[in-house]
């Protein structure tokens, strides 16, 4: 948590002045009960009419002043408070997106969007109360007690003994619910999950009639919620109760030793209102200590919830020099080499990839199949280093993987993955994500040959028609091509279409393999699919099987030699064995 404060020191000032003028705001509080005093002994006692004017006026003044003083406070703390969570979001958006498949995959979409939305807006109500209270309540508390003792030592004992009985009560609450606050955030994020996964997942649920069983399991995780915070809500709810038994007490033995004080003459009756109205300065001033303890305990948690996610470290090698070894001379004439590669993804009990090895030269096109879950889709992974290898090595134009920087090496790759993504704004601007600089000829280009013209001619803006988050206003078909799409404007080295054309008819999915073939940039493509048809013509074909290359050959050496191949090859075509 401590680790977090470091982005408000461009807030120095208004960490410094907010409580300043605070604490001004108390001190003009803090002689507020004398002018009562004055006004009682003085004014109303004499019968001094004048007295209890000058008196008024005075107590007017204060009001106006502590009102300015705790507007100014305010301005200030709410200026460093939302400058800090604007800063810590910029931050941890930012470590989000260093951090590779497998942390993201490990810490979860649901409780990232959680850190950085629930969490850090805790934060900054945290840090917002904070200097706005956290001085000003013990100042309060601390200076009613001494100015309780400049009125009567006797009298004010009873503070002495309230205070610490307060104090205790006060941290023996917050001692219990710190670790609370954080399993209710742990379930705020189990209910985030529950419900992104029935948002995103809305049609196969009603296609198989899941809605039931999805409500009640959301209920059971919402239960589970309400059950924690009805918890931590019951012990957080015996601080104001205990707080004003322990000080309602104190009142009445002040009023009692006041009394006693008055009648043998030590002091006034306007000195015992005096010593009254600070003891309930005292309670109202614990009160909100209480509840900014309570805040504090959240944004704690929240902080630690934050912090977490800083501490969890890209787990991709950091050595980018790229650098030319003896691999270099072996590997200077192919694109893309694995060698002996296995990946075992985190807390996974197998290996998703066992001993790949192959190599491909520049304009070679590569077909991947098998079936679900064979890897296909981990291996393609691999060459624009999304994952690491678990062991061997993959080479890209004969330099280690490991040897680039992630930009330099990303920047020869163009890869469209499974799932079409495409994100609010004009065609032209989802086209230019694949490259900032290309021009309308260049994004026309790749609009043609990922077989798309027909899409964007149909479009009343053409080019610059919106689409919707997610390209919800569109088609399967429609989002894979304008993926392909951008995926082809930036010209790249090595071209990844990662099943990526599952939602196109055979006509269309020909015509854009005819026309990828053709490009004048010449790349080497790899194309993962469950269609035989479409990786039949490729110039290799990789057939995995549980993780493992079952075979790597042509379309024609596959079918003689490949079991696997053969079989896949025949239920598609529907031709037997025999």
């Amino acid at each position: 948590m401590k680790h977090l404060l470091i982005y408000l020191k461009d807030y120095k000032k208004e960490t410094f002045l907010a409580p300043l003028f605070k604490l001004l705001e108390a001190l003009f509080e803090l002689f507020v009960p004398l002018v009562m005093a004055s006004i009682i002994d003085n004014g109303i006692g004499k019968e001094d009419t004048g007295h209890i004017v000058r008196m008024a006026i005075i107590l007017v003044l204060l009001g106006i002043v502590g009102l300015i003083c705790s507007l100014t406070a305010q301005y200030f703390s709410a200026k460093a408070a939302v400058g800090f969570s604007t800063k810590l979001k910029h931050s941890l958006f930012e470590h989000i997106q260093g951090l590779s498949f497998a942390e993201i995959d490990k810490l979860g979409t649901s409780t990232l969007i959680t850190r950085m939305t629930s969490d850090v807006n805790q934060l900054q109500n945290g840090v917002n109360m904070v200097l706005r209270l956290f001085l000003r309540s013990p100042f309060i508390v601390f200076g009613a007690m001494i100015m309780a003792f400049t009125i009567d030592i006797k009298a004010a004992i009873v503070f002495v003994v309230i205070i610490p009985l307060l104090s205790i009560v006060v941290f023996a609450i917050m001692g219990a619910t710190i670790p609370m606050f954080k399993k209710v955030q742990q379930g705020l994020d189990n209910i985030l999950l529950k419900t992104r996964e029935n948002l995103t997942g809305a049609r196969v649920i009603r296609a198989f009639c899941k809605e039931d069983e999805e409500i009640q399991d959301f209920k059971e995780s919402n239960d589970f919620l309400t059950t924690i915070q009805k918890k931590t809500g019951r012990i957080s709810g015996l601080m104001n109760p205990i707080t004003y038994i322990i000080v309602n007490c104190g009142i009445a033995a002040l009023l009692y030793t006041g009394a006693i004080r008055v009648d043998s003459g030590a002091i006034s009756q306007g000195e015992v209102v005096a010593l009254v109205n600070y003891m309930s300065q005292i309670l109202v001033e614990l009160i909100k200590l209480a509840n900014l303890i309570i805040l504090v305990t959240k944004a704690i948690a929240s902080g630690n919830r934050v912090q977490a996610v800083f501490e969890v470290k890209n787990s991709l090698s950091e050595i980018y020099e790229t650098t030319k070894d003896e691999a270099f001379d072996k590997y200077k004439d192919y694109t893309v080499v694995f060698d002996n590669v296995c990946l075992k993804y985190t807390n996974g009990k197998e290996e998703a990839l066992s001993n790949i090895s192959f190599a491909v030269k520049r304009g070679e096109t590569i077909g991947i199949i098998g079936g679900t879950g064979s890897g296909k889709s981990s291996l393609v992974n691999m060459i624009p280093r999304f994952y690491d290898a678990t062991s061997g090595n993959i080479y890209v134009s004969g330099i280690n993987v490991k040897n680039y920087k992630k930009e330099e090496l990303r920047s020869k790759i163009g890869i469209v993955l499974q799932k079409a993504v495409l994100f609010k704004g004009t065609i032209k601007e989802n086209i230019m994500w694949g490259n900032k600089t290309a021009g309308i000829e260049d994004i026309k280009e790749a609009v043609r040959i990922a077989q798309a013209t027909d899409v964007i001619e149909k479009k009343d803006k053409k080019y610059d028609e919106m689409i919707e988050q997610g390209g919800s206003n569109l088609s399967g078909g429609q989002k894979q091509r304008l993926t392909i799409a951008r995926a082809i404007v930036r010209k790249p080295e090595i071209l990844i279409l990662d099943d990526s054309a599952s939602a196109l008819d055979f006509a269309t999915d020909a015509a854009l393999r005819k026309e990828i073939k053709n490009v004048s940039f010449k790349p080497t493509v790899f194309i993962v699919s469950q269609r035989a048809a479409s990786i039949m013509h490729a110039d290799k074909i990789i057939v995995l099987d549980d993780g493992m290359a079952v075979g790597i050959g042509t379309h024609e050496e596959l079918l003689k030699d490949c079991e696997v191949y053969r079989e896949i090859y025949n239920s598609q075509f529907k031709i037997s064995e025999a």
